[in-house]
């Protein structure tokens, strides 16, 4: 077993299009159309959980680790909604763009070049957000265990990915990169797209208990994504550590 998240191929891969983050017309469009529901979910999840009172700042207080945070996307937003934010990315353009951006939003976020089995710190955190990133790491097994470690009793993670199966093929890989071209070809590798019941299974082993699982669909009529009962192509998880 490999003692590394790393995968080369996906770093050079991002490394070339990481200029783009802040596009929404560019190759992250559709991680932009994805992020309010993104918002959305992990706000809504984490009220009850936090008892959080502040209208307008929800999310007042908590700690919250991006893994794999790309340029700042959801660390923002987060941060706008009073989290205390922490982002860390194994590609160091990503960081650079994401402090860059940082200037124009003036938020207070931490951001660091560390895939999650190099980050070294003594902070316990809320939250941990693995968003869109356990189907570009080697190693998921290894790659939750060490964003687990990360996490305080009882904190939450969530992890949004991509189900392996012929639905996810046809529309996130023929539909999403080769008819439409909402992303380059060769953004995924269907290989390694994850089955919710995997998922599930590495999660456990790693001292987290499903709370709540969910699909993540996209209407083209009215060009939006909404959280929905279909799991086969996106879907979004809540673990809470034991």
């Amino acid at each position: 077993m490999k003692n590394n998240t790393i995968d080369k191929k996906e770093i050079e891969k991002f490394s070339k299009i990481a200029e783009e983050w802040w596009n929404p017309s560019g190759k992250f469009k559709p991680l932009h159309k994805f992020n309010p529901i993104r918002i959305k979910y992990i706000k809504n999840n984490l009220i009850n959980d936090f008892d959080l009172t502040n209208k307008k700042k929800p999310l007042n207080g908590l700690k919250i680790l991006d893994i794999g945070c790309g340029g700042g996307l959801l660390s923002e937003p987060l941060a706008r909604l009073g989290a205390n934010v922490t982002g860390i990315d194994p590609i160091k353009r990503n960081i650079e763009i994401a402090k860059h951006h940082l200037k124009k939003s003036k938020l207070n976020i931490k951001y660091y070049n560390f895939s999650p089995e190099n980050f070294i710190t003594n902070i316990k955190y809320d939250v941990i957000l693995n968003m869109e990133i356990v189907e570009h790491v080697d190693n998921v097994n290894f790659f939750i265990k060490q964003s687990t470690k990360f996490l305080k009793k009882s904190g939450v993670m969530f992890v949004a990915t991509l189900n392996q199966t012929l639905k996810s093929y046809i529309f996130a890989i023929l539909g999403a990169e080769y008819i439409l071209k909402w992303l380059p070809i060769g953004t995924h590798d269907w290989q390694k797209f994850i089955k919710p019941d995997e998922l599930i299974k590495i999660c456990k082993k790693n001292s987290l208990k499903l709370e709540s699982i969910d699909g993540v669909s996209f209407n083209p009529i009215l060009d939006k994504w909404n959280i929905s009962s279909d799991k086969s192509v996106n879907y979004i998880t809540k673990f809470k550590k034991n």
